[in-house]
């Protein structure tokens, strides 16, 4: 949980604007408070978005809650937060339609904001680096390849020596946009292997299921012979070695920030309006374009916000997809929204109501 609170009162009169140097430029302050949920992906995004306005801004109250994706929207469908952090868009249908009726007088919409690769972390004693196609991790997760030594994967990595052990698969065990994410690539890359299409709720039989991305990093971590896909920085931070996955044409693609903001950048707007809502081009086929990565959305009304609420939704949002609040997500395993979809962020946060 994310719970910072700046104290003391604005001088503007509930509205001001911080024109402070490095990280904390592009700030315009507002006084209230706002309670958020949802994608545990974005966490650390959260806690320095909040840290530096909170560090500028006086006066206000700005609590990220996690929980979840899944929580986080039914949470902003209950009324109970202000906005959600989700790793997938709202679903047309009975879920859009939700969000749209707790908005009232306008849809729901969903802002791109946090983009990240999900890393295929692995954990076999010899093996420093690993080429993995998408029909072999499909095969992999799906139980159909159970040996690391087995001639499948063998075939992505000629010359390397592969041990005869065991492979133990981690999944989440709860409802994450990762899991969807993570299936999504699959479905896309791997159509003749993976029959289980997208899923926030894991899809596939067998291996072992963990709370959280901490759950999954852990277990790899800790398994000889594990792997498991997880949001980067978990697997930088407990020095898990990543493959090179597969993309539409068969070339092993490293996760490097440049190759996800690559991938990221041939991403189309499929929503409507105000709604940015991404469709990624798994057809593609640059080299240098990982093809594996989620974005954390805010799931915010287009219209309908409580009016004592919309100055900081509107200034705490800005921030964050300002230069100088995606400047700092690099440095977390995050990668930065490309320009030109931060300008559409932009405008569609300054059109809130």
């Amino acid at each position: 949980m994310v719970l910072l609170a700046a104290c003391g009162t604005d001088n503007g009169g509930g509205t001001g604007t911080s024109a402070a140097a490095g990280s904390t430029a592009d700030i315009s302050c507002s006084t209230g408070s706002l309670t958020l949920a949802g994608s545990t992906a974005q966490q650390n995004a959260m806690s320095e978005w909040t840290k530096n306005y909170l560090s500028t801004c006086s006066g206000s109250n700005i609590n990220y809650g996690g929980g979840g994706s899944g929580a986080g929207v039914q949470q902003f469908q209950q009324g109970t937060i202000d906005f959600a952090g989700s790793d997938f868009p709202l679903a047309e249908g009975s879920e859009q339609q939700a969000a749209d009726a707790r908005c009232k007088s306008g849809p729901a919409i969903n802002l791109p904001m946090v983009p990240g690769p999900i890393a295929v972390g692995y954990n076999v004693p010899g093996v420093p680096t690993l080429n993995l196609s998408a029909a072999t991790i499909a095969q992999i997760f799906d139980g159909k390849v159970t040996n690391w030594d087995s001639p499948v994967i063998a075939k992505d990595n000629p010359g390397v020596t592969l041990p005869n052990l065991p492979i133990q698969t981690f999944h989440r065990s709860d409802g994450s946009g990762t899991s969807y994410n993570f299936s999504n690539y699959l479905a896309n890359e791997a159509k003749a292997d993976w029959t289980y299409g997208a899923n926030k709720n894991w899809p596939a039989p067998g291996g072992q299921g963990s709370k959280g991305t901490q759950g999954i990093a852990q277990g790899v971590k800790t398994t000889p012979g594990g792997i498991g896909y997880m949001e980067l920085s978990f697997a930088t931070q407990s020095n898990i070695p990543y493959a090179k996955v597969g993309n539409a044409a068969g070339k092993f693609v490293e996760l490097t920030t440049a190759n996800v903001a690559n991938f990221l950048s041939k991403a189309k707007v499929v929503g409507s309006g105000n709604d940015l809502k991404l469709q990624f081009d798994y057809t593609n086929t640059d080299a240098n374009a990982y093809p594996n990565l989620l974005v954390t959305y805010e799931i915010v009304c287009s219209k309908g916000n409580a009016p004592d609420k919309l100055p900081l939704i509107k200034n705490f949002l800005s921030y964050a997809a300002s230069t100088a609040g995606q400047q700092p997500l690099a440095n977390q395993g995050y990668v930065p929204l490309p320009d030109d979809l931060r300008t559409k962020v932009q405008q569609a946060i300054s059109s809130l109501a």
